[in-house]
């Protein structure tokens, strides 16, 4: 069984303007900048700078800043889809940490009450989709969720397969 998030790692087009966003404007700490020539993954030369924000359970938020690349860094259509969402204490320091955003010239918008959290949305210097949520659910809502899982994605396939005949 998977135990926790190491890092999820997303490009951006601004490895310095992406770190004041992390560090100045979310609070996280700057945990690594990793500049390297070589993708061992890829096993070629693409020179790159690899950076990471650690948040507080000890799990990473990731960028490439890869030297010659031009964008975008972030998809297109439909932008709402493709988000990471973490979580925060409190609806206090989520609203804290909006204004904060706002400050710094940053759209957000929030708090949307969405029953399992309230949340803030709004986009990195990359145009990467965040939201930040504030808990409001229980475990007995999860596992209510958890039993209807099964009889949901049947109707939603069902769905999906009549939506394709048309």
């Amino acid at each position: 069984m998977l135990k926790k998030l190491h890092h999820v790692a997303y490009r951006c087009l601004d490895a310095e303007a992406t770190r004041r966003f992390y560090v100045d404007g979310l609070g996280l700490k700057l945990a690594a900048a990793l500049v390297q020539e070589y993708v061992p993954s890829l096993q070629r030369n693409e020179p790159h700078n690899h950076i990471f924000f650690e948040m507080e359970d000890g799990s990473f938020i990731a960028f490439f800043d890869i030297l010659e690349d031009a964008g975008p860094a972030a998809r297109d259509k439909p932008d709402w889809a493709q988000h990471l969402a973490l979580e925060i204490g409190s609806r206090e320091e989520g609203a804290a940490l909006a204004e904060r955003l706002r400050d710094m010239g940053t759209d957000v918008l929030g708090p949307v009450e969405h029953g399992m959290c309230d949340s803030w949305y709004f986009y990195d210097p990359n145009g990467h989709r965040l939201e930040v949520s504030v808990r409001t659910d229980s475990k007995a809502m999860w596992s209510q969720m958890a039993q209807d899982a099964v009889v949901e994605m049947d109707k939603w396939n069902a769905r999906k397969a009549g939506a394709k005949t048309k």
